[in-house]
């Protein structure tokens, strides 16, 4: 295990920086052409500005996986950078894979994301905490469990998730519950208490901010879960649902704007004035997901 769980370093980045998490999703048609430009490894270029830029801002961040893929070796080289390089900086690294699988292929995955160069992993991909689908059962998630148990790793297992759909699946009733309560009793399970950071457990949920009637039963079932509440800016969550899904704990509500934070309109936006609109938005995001006594809604 790792001299700082994950649990221990969401306590001490959010304590220190805020709930905010800064997703970094490279795609050229949303970033300044000015990227392009005299380098034919745009990926790497705008992921050092963007790190450059949110260092000392932000205490986590989210590399969404795809996008990365989407540029195949160049972009796998750039995300392997980029996650050593925010582990270094002390950030939080949440890889945002959504990897599900049976048997064999789910430990590979574990390996792959969640196992140190010393256990046993290649160390290119291994991140602080990964995305994982439970689509397949709870036996699908046992690889990802060990490795949160023997290295002091932290997963988001998909509970409620933000896009449209998501209601259609997860909404449903089966033996009497919806599909996310299922999931959502499956992660308090599986999950216990980090005894170095009181109160948060490292297996986490990933509820959207976009789920208004589901919010506050959801945190109710997830006592000592870190709920990864996407769906702010682009996805039109809700600041008020936020607050329904923040616990009691320092660190147990981790908030991630992607394009919010990331994508421009005007892609004629100069490197510098690009630095300057990234920083204006962090503040502002983190005002918005700022923990306030007065706001926070105890959950009893």
């Amino acid at each position: 295990m790792s001299d700082r769980t994950w649990c221990a370093l969401v306590a001490a980045n959010a304590a220190r920086f805020g709930e905010l998490v800064a997703g970094i999703d490279p795609h050229l048609p949303d970033i300044p052409a000015a990227f392009e430009a005299g380098t034919d490894n745009w990926i790497a270029r705008y992921v050092d500005v963007v790190l450059d830029t949110l260092e000392g801002q932000v205490g986590f961040v989210k590399f969404q996986s795809a996008y990365f893929e989407a540029c195949g070796l160049p972009g796998l080289t750039a995300l392997s950078a980029a996650i050593k390089r925010a582990k270094a900086a002390g950030l939080g690294v949440i890889l945002d894979a959504k990897r599900g699988d049976i048997g064999a292929t789910a430990a590979a995955y574990a390996r792959a994301y969640l196992t140190p160069q010393a256990a046993g992993g290649s160390g290119d991909f291994e991140a602080d905490c990964l995305t994982v689908n439970p689509l397949l059962g709870p036996d699908t998630l046992e690889p990802f469990t060990d490795c949160v148990r023997q290295y002091g790793k932290g997963i988001f297992v998909l509970c409620r998730t933000s896009n449209p759909s998501a209601g259609w699946l997860q909404d449903r009733i089966a033996g009497n519950r919806s599909i996310a309560d299922r999931l959502a009793e499956l992660i308090t399970t599986l999950g216990t208490p980090d005894p170095t950071a009181p109160g948060l457990s490292p297996i986490g949920a990933v509820i959207g901010a976009t789920a208004p009637q589901e919010a506050n039963r959801l945190r109710r079932l997830l006592p000592n879960a870190i709920i990864l509440a996407p769906g702010l800016g682009a996805q039109g969550g809700d600041a008020n649902i936020i607050r329904v899904l923040r616990g009691n704990t320092v660190g147990d509500l981790l908030v991630p704007v992607s394009r919010g934070l990331t994508r421009v309109d005007d892609r004629t936006l100069s490197i510098k004035a690009y630095r300057q609109l990234l920083l204006d938005r962090v503040v502002a995001f983190r005002s918005i997901v700022a923990r306030s006594d007065e706001d926070a809604l105890r959950v009893g």
